[in-house]
């Protein structure tokens, strides 16, 4: 899957409080008439919302698959700069639908959901562009997976997180690859083993999400933390994304050895003697967002 890692500048950031999507995917559930999730975009910001409340948004085969049309759609786009993940109700997910993990389904019809949901996680880890989560509210089994997955999450004080499958015969274990790459091992496995939720505060403590705050300012702290990330240099973020990406399954001295080619490359690039330039004459840096060599 090839991806341009170029962008040019969009320009002064005007976030908006209210959006219009932009669209909908085509996926719809048998019972629910609107689309299953909104894309909305607004000066490099997606706003990807998941929406089936009536349902838990739960992360049936469908709405996996509009996700991750939603994540994919223009990815290498100059615009796009980070992806917002958030959902309507007061449940963010709660994980896969059990309605398609019924005998009556069938084993290749749950392995096309399982395949599906793996694809859209490692997507979220792989594509150029940074993804925030945006909760407020219940994160349990895929739901909490997705909440792992995304580089940043925020949440209100009252959100909650768990991976309560083992309590309905169902061990959470693709979500357990996420989720035990984001805690520590003996807090994974006592989410896993248990079902017992974490708060919000404990989540913060052990690592799952990056900031909690009240339910008023969900929405300005996130997009706050998006305009930061779109302030910098789009390909100095996404070469900065896929190498921790690559560090984080590596040892100790070889990320070591990835990281300093990796910040060889950086210095190579444009952006990169631009941004030392403006430190050294006491100036903001002017990117060209543009992933294109000042030297060999």
């Amino acid at each position: 899957m090839a991806r341009s890692f170029l962008c040019r500048s969009v320009g002064v950031f005007q976030l908006l409080r209210t959006q219009t999507p932009l669209s909908g995917t085509r996926f719809y559930s048998h019972t629910e008439p609107e689309p299953l999730t909104l894309r909305q975009q607004h000066n490099g910001i997606r706003r990807i919302i998941l929406n089936n409340p009536k349902k838990r948004n739960a992360l049936s085969l469908s709405m996996l698959e509009s996700l991750r049309e939603d994540l994919l759609t223009d990815v290498d786009s100059d615009d796009l700069r980070v992806v917002i993940i958030s959902a309507r109700g007061p449940v963010f997910s709660s994980g896969h639908d059990l309605k398609e993990l019924t005998s009556a389904q069938g084993r290749e019809y749950h392995t096309r959901v399982f395949h599906t949901c793996s694809e859209v996680m490692t997507l979220i880890q792989d594509i150029p562009v940074p993804v925030i989560a945006m909760v407020n509210g219940v994160a349990t089994a895929a739901g909490c997976q997705l909440v792992a997955s995304c580089d940043v999450a925020v949440a209100t004080e009252q959100s909650t997180f768990a991976t309560p499958g083992v309590n309905v015969g169902l061990f959470c274990s693709t979500p357990a690859v996420a989720i035990g790459r984001a805690v520590p091992r003996k807090v994974a496995m006592e989410m896993l083993l248990t079902g017992s939720p974490l708060s919000a505060h404990n989540a913060l403590l052990h690592g799952l999400i990056s900031k909690v705050v009240p339910e008023d300012r969900l929405e300005e702290e996130t997009l706050l933390i998006a305009q930061r990330i779109c302030q910098a240099s789009r390909p100095v973020v996404a070469l900065g994304k896929a190498t921790f990406q690559r560090q984080m399954s590596q040892g100790r001295d070889a990320a070591y050895a990835t990281a300093s080619r990796v910040m060889v490359d950086n210095l190579a690039l444009k952006d990169g003697q631009e941004g030392v330039r403006a430190f050294i004459e006491k100036r903001k840096p002017v990117w060209s967002n543009k992933a294109e060599k000042a030297h060999d």
